[in-house]
């Protein structure tokens, strides 16, 4: 990437002009493509001016972003880590939904002639990147992509790259991320943000020292909606709200269990300790993974964890909010070690500026809040049983889980809405933003030091859910007022050689 487009500091040997031909067979994997489309016409895209990233997590989300990632022709991927080299097991949105997205990535309709179920991990992760790129080369063949199993060995001896894309689950996103940012590399980091309100503080707090790109895969922050949302409300297409209501389907994974009274043989293709990485040592089981770990308080952040960060995203922009004054939670039974299956839980913010407090529930497991009396008999409360609702003193507005398609109710209000000028500037996308941002453009929406409070007082509440009491909170200390066993979880103990 040119060096003219980038923050330069002392010692940062990171931050130095790309030489991406011919270098040693040990940063082979920083290799470039010349694709066909190059050779002579429109659409080029200098070596030099590439972003080399390496992608850490490439299961079934992590391979999804990272095709996303492929299409962007001035990102090169040269490395993938992930602790799984591979396996058929993953889970997918519909059958076969990886295998057809990877066919379409290349154009091939014979990829994965041998697909025996959602097959992620490393080495199908490196044989994608290295199709792709093949495809596209005047020899149809590419061999650039290193492989790695641990995310500190990448960041060790894969010395000449520019970022990082990580797709690990949650409790392993600051651990990964903050040693990134510390070797100099621009992130981009999955949601949620963090595993603990701690973590959220620290991340913001390190990205602002190393000044590198960062930005949460929190794509709706990029959206029209959201800002048709923050300008509606704003010029009072609705007056002043006082009410807030988010409701969601998930949780789509087990949970409301209880751990597994007995261990399972580690599949062969797995390393369980790297893993389970900052979280304490237990033994393997399929209740655990993939994709069930969300469910888990040692790895996850359940539902609100999972589906929040986007909503509270559009939530927090749209009505300015900062930390919450209380939060308490209700729920269906609850367990040790898992998120109870049901819960509604209530934040309490105080009057910002010239907008009121307001009163933020969030729902899961299927509960939603009453169906407003302004809403036709004949629509769908949401989009498929998800949704939010903006309460003003003069009316109501509705839309989907994040924000899509806002709609003023009855149908008739929005009919005789005269929606306000464009006030806000509008977004390339929320990859593309960050992608500028390691340029040396101006930070993404999602970046960070953005995204850090929001993520403290989302996870706030599933700190109210374990505690089961309603807890005042003290934001700029990262402190509960009133019930000393909630502090607990507000940060988390770190297995030995896994702090950050």
């Amino acid at each position: 990437m040119s060096s003219s487009k980038r923050t330069t500091q002392p010692g940062d040997d990171g931050f130095t002009r790309r030489a991406f031909i011919g270098r040693a067979a040990s940063t082979a994997a920083a290799l470039t493509v010349v694709p066909r489309r190059v050779l002579g016409g429109p659409g080029y895209v200098a070596p030099s001016e590439k972003i080399t990233a390496a992608c850490i997590g490439v299961g079934a989300q992590g391979t999804r972003v990272m095709m996303d990632f492929l299409k962007q022709p001035d990102v090169q991927i040269v490395a993938i880590c992930d602790v799984n080299k591979e396996s058929g097991d993953y889970v997918e949105w519909f059958q076969n939904e990886l295998r057809d997205k990877e066919r379409a990535l290349l154009g091939n309709t014979e990829w994965g002639q041998d697909w025996k179920g959602p097959t992620s991990g490393r080495e199908p992760a490196r044989r994608l990147v290295e199709a792709y790129y093949g495809a596209q080369s005047q020899s149809g063949q590419y061999k650039g992509c290193a492989v790695y199993s641990d995310y500190r060995e990448l960041l060790e001896k894969l010395k000449d790259f520019d970022a990082v894309i990580v797709g690990t689950p949650d409790h392993t996103h600051t651990v990964v991320s903050i040693a990134a940012m510390k070797k100099r590399k621009h992130v981009f980091c999955q949601k949620p943000l963090t595993h603990s309100i701690v973590e959220a503080r620290r991340m913001a707090e390190v990205a602002r020292e190393t000044r590198v790109a960062t930005q949460v895969a929190v794509s709706n922050q990029a959206s029209e909606a959201t800002r048709l949302l923050c300008e509606w409300i704003w010029a009072g297409a609705i007056g002043p709200v006082r009410e807030v209501h988010n409701w969601s389907t998930r949780p789509f994974w087990p949970q409301g269990i209880e751990r597994p009274a007995q261990g399972e043989p580690v599949p062969p293709s797995l390393d369980w300790d790297l893993w389970l990485g900052p979280a304490a040592v237990r033994p393997y089981h399929r209740a655990y993974l993939p994709f069930a770990w969300r469910g888990w308080y040692d790895f996850g952040n359940g539902p609100l964890g999972d589906m929040g960060c986007y909503s509270f995203d559009t939530i927090f922009r749209v009505l300015k909010l900062g930390p919450p004054e209380s939060v308490e939670a209700s729920s269906t039974r609850t367990f040790s070690e898992t998120f109870p299956i049901a819960s509604i839980i209530h934040f309490h913010f105080s009057a910002r500026g010239d907008m009121p407090p307001v009163r933020l529930t969030w729902y899961d497991g299927g509960l939603r809040p009453p169906r407003p009396r302004e809403l036709e008999d004949t629509r769908e409360m949401g989009e498929e049983n998800e949704g939010l609702l903006f309460v003003g003193d003069r009316g109501t507005i509705m839309c989907g889980f994040n924000g899509a398609s806002p709609r003023l109710i009855p149908e008739s209000k929005m009919q005789e809405f005269k929606p306000p000028p464009q006030t806000l500037p509008r977004s390339a996308g929320n990859d593309r933003e960050w992608i500028e941002a390691c340029k040396g453009g101006k930070p993404g929406g999602a970046n960070f030091e953005f995204e850090g409070p929001i993520t403290e007082a989302l996870l706030l509440g599933t700190v109210a859910l374990r505690a089961g009491k309603k807890l005042y909170w003290d934001g700029p200390a990262l402190k509960v007022l009133n019930v000393p066993d909630a502090q607990q979880y507000v940060r988390r103990e770190y297995r030995q050689g896994w702090t950050f």
